[in-house]
């Protein structure tokens, strides 16, 4: 049996199906897991052991299509469902199963605040998409695979880190996700002898180095911009705590069964995009403004907050943060 997965974006998106190809793979004899995603996001899924094949969304629709006729599937997989993987599946002609995006529900909860949403994880729907093959979720929670040539010493950090660090993801696509570099400043003068590192793309750099020379007598790494994802994956792996945005990071950090402190501005864990370990009992907090009138103001996020107060993230208490970061890191060193 050979079966197409679609997930063309994004990072936090592509680990959130990793359950979904596993059990694919174990739970189906002689199975074949095919994966279609975009090229961007190809250290996420070549190093799966799950993942047979892979295929990229490069140049146009058309020239994926083409590639993947001469497959011939047995099923279609659609955890993405949008115009492009509907073509895709069309074009195919073979059994597909689509996920629910639940677009409406989002809609009736950003617009009216109505809460019509399920309680679950956005894992467990995309598990129930394969139902009818007689799939059932392992609970094993979330998979990301690094390979050998990712893997980052522990003796490129300085040695203030290497016995253990809070890791902090500074970065996230839209700014209205990200916790305010005031406010991580005004957090870490809490925590003053507490070594930690900063997560982020290329982007976040300036930021890193905005926070380093901001508290300069603090043990502060700036990983932010100096890594691949997969190498940035592997140093999280060494952290004894992970604060973090809603951000693409914070699932790798799930997936790698981390304490997880997530802070939430404009988008809400109801959407199902909270941490997911599956079975496995992790400690975690979700932090958030949950009585703001104007939140959720979006399912994805803004430049720049709708409102000009930015409530979300400038309500969320330092002390807060700070009390429960150490209370973590004291507990895993």
């Amino acid at each position: 049996m050979k079966i197409l997965v679609i997930r063309f974006s994004s990072i936090g998106d592509i680990v959130l199906t990793t359950p979904v190809v596993r059990c694919l793979k174990l739970q189906l004899a002689n199975a074949k897991i095919h994966f279609a995603t975009k090229k961007q996001y190809a250290e996420i899924v070549t190093a799966n052991p799950h993942i047979d094949k892979v295929y990229y969304l490069e140049n146009s629709i058309s020239d994926l299509i083409q590639m993947l006729k001469a497959e011939q599937y047995d099923y279609v997989i659609d955890l993405h469902n949008n115009q492009r993987s509907f073509l895709l599946k069309w074009k195919l002609g073979v059994p597909s199963f689509s996920f629910d995006k639940l677009n409406w529900q989002k809609w009736l909860m950003v617009n009216l605040k109505i809460n019509q949403l399920p309680s679950s994880s956005i894992v467990e729907r995309y598990v129930a998409t394969t139902s009818r093959l007689s799939l059932h979720n392992d609970h094993e929670g979330l998979d990301y695979f690094i390979a050998t040539k990712d893997i980052i010493n522990i003796e490129e950090l300085p040695t203030s880190h290497r016995h253990g660090f809070v890791a902090w993801v500074i970065g996230a696509k839209q700014n209205t996700k990200k916790f305010p570099l005031q406010k991580i400043v005004s957090t870490l003068k809490l925590m003053s002898n507490t070594p930690i590192v900063l997560f982020g793309g290329p982007e976040d750099k300036i930021d890193g180095q905005t926070i380093m020379s901001t508290l300069p007598n603090h043990p502060i790494y700036n990983a932010a911009g100096k890594y691949s994802l997969a190498q940035s994956a592997s140093l999280l792996q060494k952290a004894s705590v992970v604060v973090t945005n809603d951000t693409g990071l914070m699932h790798i950090a799930a997936a790698l069964k981390k304490p997880i402190i997530s802070i939430w501005g404009n988008t809400i864990p109801e959407f199902g995009m909270f941490p997911y370990y599956g079975k496995h009992e992790v400690p975690q907090l979700v932090i958030q403004i949950a009585d703001l009138k104007c939140r959720p103001c979006s399912k994805i996020g803004y430049k720049n907050c709708p409102e000009g107060h930015f409530d979300c993230m400038n309500k969320v208490e330092e002390e807060q943060i700070a009390d429960t970061i150490l209370k973590m890191f004291a507990s895993k060193i």
